[in-house]
């Protein structure tokens, strides 16, 4: 499928006319038309096709292609059905037509993405990887976005390091951590492929972000896939060793990550305290999906797509001004 360069305003001007394109025109009494900043998704599986979901009822996004390799994909179909623009040839499409988008998601596996990224350099993309390949520095929308807005490649962490890099990151900024513990609990069903040839890479890439991004000194994230029926809900407990913790001011950090992620994250929640025992801080935090394209019960894809999504629109907003 050949690329369709996005349609533009038409005027006279001196006589002539010319092409303006659609991003800050003013009709009578109407608000600016923005002309969205075109995105590729590689990776037409589950986190593939919730992204193209949520890209779909962007402002400031549009997805140029959505790019795999197996033309038998029930995420293909649907973006067919959509009237997506659709490939099976991958980045190499993305090579051939490199104006077809500007974004790109990288929602293929850890080993594929450090294949990608030289090339999405060489290209002039900026790149949001959603495996553990941490190839870029890492990005956690509540904690670094800002920082993220100026370089070629990002990393959106984990599942797990989404969830809770914000709580390690508010625990250090009012406690003295002396370690810090993450258990990720998902519902098997929500265990793709990826996310399954890349458990090791998972609790590495967690743990190594709750060190950089979260402020602690030591850290460990462990991952447990359950297959209970009916399917559970995604949930994270965070536990911490603090000597004399100040627990109001505790609390009051926490529930300031918890109001600022639901912003992108509409289904996270704390479910359980912060609560003190015996030297140990606990807090669990349970995510329920959007229902976009995956179950509820997923909220370990949603809030990894959520928040490749807030990152996509914050550099789209500033492309746009």
């Amino acid at each position: 499928m050949l690329y369709n360069p996005p349609r533009a305003q038409l005027r006279i001007s001196r006589g002539f006319l010319v092409r303006e394109p659609l991003r800050h025109i003013r009709a009578q009494g109407e608000r600016i038309k923005m002309e969205k900043v075109r995105a590729g998704i590689l990776g037409t599986g589950n986190i593939g096709t919730d992204l193209l979901m949520k890209i779909l009822r962007s402002d400031v996004i549009s997805c140029g292609i959505f790019a795999g390799q197996n033309p038998d994909s029930k995420g293909i179909a649907r973006a067919r059905e959509l009237g997506v623009p659709v490939t099976c040839d991958s980045i190499r499409y993305i090579e051939k037509y490199p104006d077809c988008c500007e974004i790109v998601f990288d929602a293929t596996s850890a080993k594929v993405h450090a294949e990608h990224a030289p090339i999405l350099k060489r290209l002039g993309k900026y790149a949001i990887d959603l495996t553990p390949a941490h190839v870029g520095p890492f990005c956690v929308p509540q904690v670094n976005l800002d920082q993220a807005m100026d370089l070629p490649n990002v990393n959106c962490v984990t599942c797990g390091g989404q969830a809770t890099v914000p709580i390690a990151r508010a625990l250090t900024q009012v406690a003295d951590v002396k370690y810090l513990e993450v258990v990720a609990t998902i519902s098997s069903k929500s265990a793709g492929a990826g996310t399954r040839n890349n458990i090791d890479e998972f609790t590495q890439t967690t743990k190594d972000a709750l060190i950089e991004l979260g402020g602690c000194r030591d850290a460990k994230a462990i991952i447990i896939l359950n297959p209970a029926e009916p399917p559970i809900t995604m949930r994270n407990t965070v536990y911490a060793l603090i000597d004399d913790p100040d627990m109001d001011l505790i609390r009051r950090a926490i529930h300031r990550v918890e109001t600022e992620l639901k912003r992108y994250v509409p289904g996270y929640r704390v479910v359980l305290g912060p609560i003190l025992e015996n030297g140990r801080v606990t807090t669990t935090i349970e995510v329920t999906g959007s229902g976009d394209f995956l179950p509820a019960y997923a909220g370990n894809l949603d809030i990894i797509t959520c928040a490749a999504v807030e990152i996509a629109e914050s550099y789209a907003r500033r492309r746009l001004l």
